[in-house]
């Protein structure tokens, strides 16, 4: 392939991602783009997001047109100064699809696998990419969510760092029990799973409640974690959107689960019929119920969440980032003014609850930034 031509790929957000709709083109062939620059919208069956220019240079060729679905993968467009010839282009467009279908093949048969592993008398799905050695990332999802909520995050984190994802109790595929539902107990469950994956020390990121539960974890075993980043913590103040806890637990039916879902994003649109299905999917497994439930009531009391011990925040000797959407309507971002002068926050314009996939490549970017 030339090094004059940069291709534009279909990303695979997420493990069970096998293509994706080009639902718009967001520059015109013939500008300039920047790298970073959002160019695209692209609509998975989880959810609709933009991606990012790979690179500098201009957008030579729209290949993949607004409404077409390909694999991941599939090249979408190019990147190139303005005076290379045309039939640079077509040469180079000519040998991709011939290699296109062996490589998509190798992929395929070298895709990591969810695994389970038993922690704490509870069997525990997770999900680990990436080359091993080193402290691994250990990405901890929130209330009601699993480890595909990291699908714009893992596999890019992955590509230089030991990355694992996991279902807490009472999410995803792993154990519905969750014992007294409080952060206790989770961060009791999460310790075990750590040792038996023989993680001694990670850096850990944590959202909303997941966000909690690290940072509860980091004060009890500061020696275990080497970085924390929170990204819309729980537990730092006691108000709380309990209509999305109810509403969530609640929701049995497409309607009423959208407009819950909705709560989480600056931009509704992000919320995709197929997201919607999967959460109600999920809802119907044995167990759930009674799971979320009693993290509820473990979680919050009396309309307000319960929080943390400011202290302990304020005592974690480690590097510590915090990531908040400033259109939160989950948690509000005032919470993160009282932090400690010494924690590193970035606040995100135009963002709800949920900023690794609102903003997911500036979350990265933090993240990796982060490990030093």
């Amino acid at each position: 392939m030339s090094d004059d031509i940069q291709s534009i790929t279909m990303p695979k957000w997420g493990l069970a991602m096998e293509e994706g709709t080009v639902v718009a083109w967001l520059a015109e062939e013939g500008s300039r783009v920047e790298a970073g620059q959002e160019i695209l919208e692209i609509e998975t069956t989880k959810i609709t997001n933009v991606f990012e220019a790979p690179a500098v240079g201009v957008l030579r060729r729209r290949v993949t047109g607004e409404g077409e679905t390909v694999s991941v993968g599939a090249l979408l467009g190019l990147l190139a100064e303005a005076d290379l010839p045309e039939a640079d282009l077509d040469g180079f467009i000519a040998r991709f699809d011939a290699d296109f279908a062996v490589k998509a093949a190798e992929a395929e048969a070298t895709a990591p696998e969810p695994e389970a592993v038993s922690a704490g008398g509870l069997n525990l799905n997770f999900l680990r990419m990436g080359p091993r050695g080193g402290l691994p990332l250990v990405l901890i999802h929130g209330f009601g969510g699993d480890l595909n909520n990291w699908l714009f995050n893992q596999s890019a984190l992955a590509e230089n760092h030991d990355v694992v994802a996991l279902d807490l109790p009472g999410h995803g595929r792993s154990s519905k029990a969750v014992g007294d539902g409080d952060l206790a107990a989770l961060a009791a469950v999460f310790g075990d799973f750590l040792d038996a994956l023989d993680i001694d020390r990670a850096h850990l990121v944590g959202h909303s409640m997941g966000g909690a539960l690290a940072l509860l974890y980091a004060m009890q075993h500061p020696q275990r974690v080497s970085v924390l980043t929170l990204l819309a913590p729980a537990g730092l103040a006691p108000e709380v959107n309990l209509d999305f806890i109810e509403g969530f637990i609640a929701a049995g039916r497409r309607k009423e689960m959208r407009a819950v879902l909705e709560l989480l994003v600056a931009d509704p649109a992000m919320i995709s019929r197929d997201k919607v299905n999967y959460v109600l999917k999920y809802k119907r497994l044995d167990g759930v119920d009674q799971a979320l439930r009693s993290l509820a009531d473990g979680l919050f009391t009396e309309g307000r969440q319960k929080t943390l011990d400011p202290a302990g925040l304020a005592g974690i000797a480690l590097p510590v980032s915090v990531i908040w959407g400033e259109a939160d309507r989950i948690l509000p971002v005032a919470q993160a003014d009282g932090l400690p002068d010494r924690v590193e926050l970035h606040r995100l314009a135009g963002v709800g609850h949920m900023p690794h996939m609102e903003a997911a490549a500036e979350v990265n970017r933090i993240i990796v930034a982060s490990l030093g």
